[in-house]
């Protein structure tokens, strides 16, 4: 009787520390990487990301003013996410007129502009940009496309449909419900509404 007590103390110690190793273990599976001088990490989602750093107070803002957020919770995204420095380049007044309630529409087709359904990664986009012969097209959720280069500094360079150019200054930052690659340039689809 006292083998079998004996044994079953040793199995539920074991069971235990193999019960806080694999706690242990899922908490450091998470991924923080530093933006701005704010840690985004990988436990959290796009939107609480965003609103947590102050480089993206504007997308932030942006997001929160065209009811955006509960959208991209709900599923895997990839955001091309612009800096507030990549805000400051858009002519004056653009922004505030986007922010409008009368302008919503337009707020919400450019945000979508910046998504992409699904986790494409740096990796993924040039091995779309090198078997689509130097660019790849990536579809958006407004339903536009950017085209996605390498430049001749090896950046990715995605191309707007007005033809302007915005460079992936940092990509792959892990986030619970997708990934973030930071641009330096709002993108503009062709035409706005």
């Amino acid at each position: 009787m006292r083998k079998i007590t004996l044994t079953v103390v040793f199995l539920l110690n074991s069971l235990l520390v193999l019960a806080q190793k694999t706690d242990s273990a899922a908490a450091t599976s998470f991924k923080s990487r530093n933006i701005g001088g704010t840690a985004m990490s990988s436990a959290k989602s796009i939107v609480e990301n965003l609103s947590r750093t102050p480089d993206f107070s504007i997308l932030a803002k942006a997001i929160d003013s065209a009811r955006l957020m509960e959208n991209l919770t709900s599923g895997t995204f990839t955001l091309f996410a612009p800096s507030n420095k990549a805000f400051d380049k858009l002519a004056p007044g653009v922004l505030d007129t986007l922010l409008l309630q009368a302008h919503k529409t337009d707020l919400l087709k450019l945000l979508n502009y910046h998504i992409v359904a699904g986790k494409v990664t740096s990796k993924d986009i040039a091995r779309q940009i090198k078997t689509g012969n130097g660019e790849a097209v990536l579809t958006t959720l407004s339903g536009d496309t950017l085209t996605a280069r390498i430049n001749v500094n090896r950046n990715i360079v995605l191309t707007d449909g007005q033809g302007n150019e915005s460079i992936v200054t940092q990509f792959d930052i892990e986030q619970s419900n997708g990934i973030l690659h930071v641009i330096n340039s709002v993108l503009m689809p062709k035409v706005m509404q």
